[in-house]
């Protein structure tokens, strides 16, 4: 059996090159105890010379102060005397401080330089607490005298101390130049990176525990709660699944795999931001990134310029006189008051036959640019300021059963690339209910939906309503959630969809507010602002809150006598509803419709509407606005006026009476300006900002800060996490794709026949290239 050679572990490295070095330093210490000790020798040589020249002194020089002495002194003290000069002057200056100073001055190097021993240092790369050698910290610093390095060892001007100095420190250079080349070598070389990789690895990565069966179970169940939704799994069941899973990893989690920040983090979260900071915490530490689905296309618009686009796509427009034509027009006009971005408003056009059978006095235009002027005529009258933003036309269809506009062809087309920032789909399960192209967020970089319409409450009054809602709310679900980052609801009332928020964000036209302003000043001058009673405005549908008036006025018709209320509206039930009310003999006064800021409603003091299909009813705001009483009934619809006195909410037929009876009896409150700014479009568009979170995208792009939501966790769930949820919207786009691009099957869900492109009407009003030459299909 073949053996392979050991490889060398970093202890074994390690042992080697401390070896190699302890050498160096005895050797290095041997040569400078010698060093040492021939300074002292040489100390000592001195100091016995200093002492027989004194004794030599004292012996041989007489008493020269005797002034008797007469005779001539022998020659020896001649001679003594002619060296006393002298010898004095040795003595004077080697008894100076200074001379033992100016020898090693002179004796001594010039310069010093240390061995350079860092590279040693580097190369084992050790920290002070894993217990590997600081070399910085052991207090020896070699050195040798650079004056003497190319001096030859015979120079009779040397002592010999000095010389023997001389070859023992060559001898030294030698030997560290032999020990520089062996630091040089491959082998050190190959030990360095080995023990580099053995200390940064503690400190680079940590080891977390790989994920179990039951943690992957858990994030599985909660990607796929949407679409367990569509199943019938509640929201509510699938936490409780995802809880019960993670639970049982949940501790051990906490102790052993999460450091002491991250721990508190996770501690103090619910269990879904607990399983995905797990999740991203495993697929970080394997090096993972990211960078998008299989569904995804990256070809978007760049937010990386000063100034954004939104794109705000509704499904209706004036002369229509309906919300989700008036709103949208409100809303696109207020945010183009902010430079921070350009806005354009895609509404449909509609060829003439389907004008006349929509926009009320048979009123039509036979081009986009005369519907245009119309409509910002109309906007400018009401706002009072001139609003700068774009109108474009997208292809539509009356649909006369559904009474809606449906697009015809991809929608998404006519916003340029250059401009496809961020999009608001006003009713987007509408939109997208027949959509036959380009994703939404795909081409976008947010989406934004705002629910207008509760259409499961319309569609149960119809025939096998229960059956037909079931599919509806499902493919609303399906929509909403392949073609929006966000939606927003605007009460309760409507269907509780995917990614969905509930928050009011419109607001009342300012017309409202004035005239409510100008009737608070006429009551402070103590005149009567208003004259008459009850009304009601609508269009005159059942579903607009006519059967609920006419049972409530027809079951208590002995509890209201002399109540009389004026009906104004029309609509395609408007027979059938006068000819119930002339049965049931109501005091009811049927009249048109008419805009609900016209001069002949402003004495009305009471609005009842008794509706519970409406989402948001605007009428009920304008009342307030105009400072009236609204008697309307206790629903999700209408949770957002209950803060206002003015409205009167009835949860009984009984109740419903008792506060028409307080209405007519009693004056209205006059609104605070708190109040009145609530009702605004200002208040409104605020409020929008923050629910959709665009305020929160552009002062991010504004800061050049990056995706925050995760601000101060440890683990950025954004960019090291897959999607499930991502991956699971692309899989149902893109099925909704296929099924929406056959006809046959178009049709059997309801949609217009020939809708799934526009046709020859619509490419001659809005000057379009056919579909077969915009979108060419090519074969063998």
């Amino acid at each position: 059996m073949a053996t392979h050679p050991q490889t060398p572990t970093s202890s074994n490295a390690f042992s080697f090159l401390s070896k190699g070095w302890r050498e160096v330093r005895d050797s290095a210490d041997a040569d400078i105890q010698l060093m040492r000790d021939r300074a002292n020798s040489f100390k000592d040589l001195a100091t016995s010379f200093d002492r027989e020249l004194e004794h030599f002194f004292n012996s041989a020089t007489p008493p020269f102060s005797v002034p008797a002495m007469r005779s001539p002194p022998p020659r020896e003290i001649e001679f003594v005397k002619s060296l006393r000069p002298k010898l004095s002057e040795i003595r004077r200056a080697y008894s100076s401080p200074d001379f033992s100073k100016k020898v090693l001055e002179k004796w001594r190097p010039r310069s010093r330089i240390r061995i350079d021993l860092s590279a040693i240092k580097n190369a084992i790369v050790s920290a002070e607490e894993d217990g590997i050698v600081d070399f910085e910290k052991t207090g020896r610093r070699l050195s040798f005298w650079e004056e003497w390095k190319n001096e030859g060892e015979g120079e009779s001007k040397d002592w010999e101390p000095i010389r023997a100095l001389k070859i023992r420190l060559k001898e030294f250079e030698k030997r560290g130049s032999s020990f520089e080349a062996f630091k040089n070598s491959e082998f050190v070389e190959k030990v360095k990176s080995s023990l580099k990789s053995m200390c940064k690895e503690p400190q680079e990565s940590k080891e977390v525990p790989p994920l179990d069966v039951p943690e992957l179970l858990a994030y599985f169940v909660k990607q796929s709660g949407p679409f367990l939704d569509h199943l019938g799994v509640k929201r509510d069941i699938c936490d409780k699944i995802v809880e019960s899973l993670y639970n049982k990893r949940r501790n051990h989690l906490l102790l052993d795999s999460l450091s002491g920040e991250e721990s508190s983090i996770v501690g103090n979260g619910n269990i879904n931001d607990e399983l995905d900071l797990r999740i991203a915490s495993v697929l970080q530490s394997t090096g993972h990134r990211h960078e998008g689905g299989f569904w995804t296309d990256h070809a978007k618009h760049d937010p990386s310029e000063s100034e954004r686009h939104v794109a705000i796509v509704t499904t209706a427009s004036l002369p229509w006189m309906t919300g989700t034509a008036v709103n949208p027009l409100f809303r696109a006009a207020y945010l183009s008051q902010s430079a921070k971005q350009k806005v354009t408003l895609l509404v449909p056009w509609l060829c003439k036959s389907d004008q006349e059978l929509v926009y009320p006095s048979s009123l039509t235009f036979t081009s986009p640019e005369e519907q245009e002027v119309y409509i910002r005529s109309w906007l400018e009258e009401r706002i009072g300021f001139k609003a700068d933003f774009k109108i474009s036309f997208y292809p539509g269809k009356f649909s006369k059963e559904r009474r809606s506009i449906i697009p015809a062809g991809d929608t998404s087309q006519f916003i340029p690339s250059r401009d496809a920032d961020i999009a608001i789909l006003e009713e987007p399960e509408h939109l997208n209910w027949y959509h036959h192209g380009k994703r939404w967020t795909d081409k976008f970089n947010h989406v934004v939906g705002i629910v207008h319409t509760n259409y499961l409450e319309y569609i149960k009054r119809e025939k096998n309503g229960a059956l037909q809602a079931f599919f509806v709310k499902h493919i609303n679900n399906w929509v909403t959630r392949a073609y929006c980052h966000k939606v927003l609801r605007l009460s309760a009332a409507t269907q509780d969809l995917p990614k969905s928020v509930i928050c009011n964000v419109h607001g009342v036209n300012p017309k409202f507010l004035k005239i409510g302003e100008k009737i608070a000043a006429e009551r402070e001058l103590g005149q009567i602002s208003f004259t008459k009673g009850a009304y009601f405005l609508g269009k005159m549908v059942w579903a607009k809150g006519y059967k609920e008036l006419i049972d409530l006025l027809a079951k208590h018709k002995p509890d209201l006598d002399g109540f009389k209320l004026d009906v104004f509206g029309n609509g395609e039930d408007a027979n059938e509803v006068q000819s119930a009310a002339r049965k049931l003999d109501l005091n009811l006064c049927f009249q048109k419709g008419r805009d609900h800021a016209d001069d002949s409603l402003h004495g009305y003091k009471v609005f009842i509407n008794p509706s519970i299909s409406d989402v948001l009813c605007t009428a009920t705001a304008e009342a307030l606005a105009m400072g009236k009483f609204v008697v309307c009934a206790d629903h999700p619809s209408n949770e957002f006026f209950r803060s206002f006195p003015n409205c009167l909410t009835y949860k009984t037929s009984e109740d419903f009476v008792a506060k028409v009876k307080e209405a007519l009896e009693n004056e209205p409150y006059p609104l605070t300006p708190e109040q009145r700014y609530q009702l605004s479009w200002e208040a409104a568009t605020q409020r929008f900002m923050e629910y959709s979170e665009l305020d929160s995208i552009m002062n991010k792009e504004n800061n050049g800060e990056k995706s925050s939501l995760n601000k101060g966790k440890l683990v950025a769930k954004s960019v090291s996490m897959p999607n499930l949820t991502e991956l699971v919207d692309g899989g149902l786009a893109f099925a909704h794709y296929c099924l929406t691009g056959n006809e046959f099957l178009r049709l059997c869900t309801g949609a217009i026949p020939g809708t799934r492109d526009y046709d020859k009407q619509h490419c001659k009003d809005l000057h379009l290239l056919p579909p077969h030459v915009e979108n060419p299909i090519y074969g063998w």
